[in-house]
C-alpha cells in the first residue's frame, strides 16, 4: 500500500521533487531555532519543571505510550504529574482540560487515553504556555508538567528533553518535511537531553548518528473488551477466532508485529493516523481487535466482541536511573 511513509523511507523521485519545499521548510525552521537560542526569542517559565517528550520526524514513533509510563512512574516516585498536549486532531479551541467522559473527536484521542491510562489532570491547547499555565491554575499540587510532543515548541521552557525515536523507521530518508520525515535535522539529537529509542518486537536497535541512545520495550500486553474494561486476559488466552485487526495509527505494521508475535490469526484493516472512527467503519457482529489509542474512540458503539490490546512499556534500568537522579539535581 503507497503511502506516505513509503515515500519518507527512501530518497526517490516523489522524494527529489519535493526538495525545494524541504529546503524552505529546513530554512524557517532553523531562523526559528536560532531566534531561541540567541534570545530574541524568549522561552517562558510557567512555575513547575517541565519534561518534553517529543521527536524530530513526523508520524508515529511511540512518544504517548511513553508519556503514559513516565507520568504513572513519576507518580510512584512522589510527584505529582499533570500533562499538557496540542490534543491533535481535535476541535477544540483555547485551553481545555480532559475528564473521563471527554469526548477524542474534541480534545483529541491521545489526551483521551493519557487520562484513562494515568488518571492525571491533562490539558489540551495548541499554546503550550498557555495550556501549562491553566493546568497549574487548576491544579497547583502539579510539580511536574509532562509535555506530549512539543519538542518544537520552544516557546515553553523545559528542564528536560526526552526524543523518541522508532527502531523500525528510525529517521528514514533524513530529509526534511515534506520530502522526509525530519521537523528538524538529526543533529538537534546531539542537544537533547536523552534519546529514547522504541523497539517493538524482534526489531533491532538502530545506530543512530552521532548519538547514543537508551532503548525501551514495546510489547502487547492483555486486551479487554471494550464493553468490560475491567476485565482483562492475556492475549494468549484470547478464543482462536478470526480476527478483524484494527489500525488507526501512525505506525500499524508495530501493532500486527505484536500481534504476530503472539501468533494471532487476523485479517488486517488500516485507517490513517487519529482516524475519527464510526459505527459504520467496522462490523458490529465480528470480533475486533485494536489498539488503545483506537479503542478510546469507539466506546459509544463497540460491538460486544471488540478487544483492545494493552501496550506494556519497559525502558531499560539504565534510563529509570539517569531519569530519576536528573529528577533530583
Amino acid at each position: 500500500m503507497f503511502s506516505v511513509q513509503h515515500v519518507w523511507a527512501r530518497t526517490g523521485v516523489p522524494a527529489v521533487l519535493l526538495l525545494p519545499l524541504a529546503m524552505l521548510f529546513a530554512a524557517v525552521s532553523a531562523l526559528r531555532r536560532m531566534a531561541y537560542r540567541r534570545g530574541w526569542l524568549r522561552a517562558v517559565r510557567v512555575g513547575a519543571r517541565v519534561i518534553v517528550v517529543g521527536n524530530i520526524t513526523a508520524g508515529g514513533s511511540g512518544k504517548t505510550p511513553l508519556v503514559i509510563w513516565l507520568v504513572n512512574w513519576l507518580r510512584g516516585q512522589g510527584y505529582r504529574p499533570g500533562v499538557v498536549s496540542r490534543g491533535y486532531g481535535g476541535t477544540a479551541r483555547g485551553c481545555v482540560e480532559v475528564d473521563t467522559d471527554s469526548a477524542p473527536a474534541a480534545v483529541g484521542d491521545e489526551p483521551v487515553l493519557i487520562r484513562f491510562k494515568t488518571d492525571a489532570p491533562v490539558v489540551v491547547g495548541r499554546d503550550r504556555v498557555a495550556a501549562a499555565r491553566a493546568l497549574l491554575e487548576r491544579h497547583p499540587e502539579v510539580d511536574v508538567i509532562v509535555s506530549d510532543d512539543g519538542l518544537q515548541h520552544y516557546r515553553l521552557h523545559r528542564d528536560i528533553e526526552l526524543a523518541v525515536v522508532d527502531a523500525a523507521s528510525g529517521l528514514g530518508n533524513g530529509l526534511p518535511l515534506p520530502a522526509g520525515p525530519l521537523r528538524e535535522p538529526a543533529a538537534r539529537l546531539d542537544s537533547v537531553d536523552a534519546v529514547v529509542q522504541v523497539v517493538r518486537g524482534a526489531e533491532a536497535p538502530r545506530k543512530l548518528p552521532r548519538v547514543s541512545a537508551w532503548r525501551v520495550d514495546y510489547t502487547a500486553g492483555q486486551a479487554y473488551r471494550l464493553s468490560a474494561p475491567q476485565e482483562k486476559r492475556a492475549l494468549g488466552d484470547l478464543p482462536p477466532r478470526d480476527w478483524l485487526a484494527v489500525t488507526g495509527i501512525g505506525r500499524p505494521q508495530g501493532f500486527y508485529s505484536m500481534l504476530d508475535a503472539h501468533g494471532l490469526r487476523y485479517r488486517r484493516r488500516v485507517f490513517p493516523d487519529h482516524h475519527a472512527f464510526r459505527a459504520t467503519d467496522l462490523p458490529g457482529g465480528e470480533a475486533v481487535l485494536m489498539t488503545e489509542k483506537d479503542a478510546v474512540k469507539c466506546q459509544g458503539f463497540a460491538g460486544t466482541d471488540w478487544w483492545a490490546v494493552e501496550l506494556d512499556v519497559a525502558p531499560e534500568d539504565g534510563f529509570v536511573r539517569w531519569l530519576g537522579a536528573r529528577l533530583k539535581q
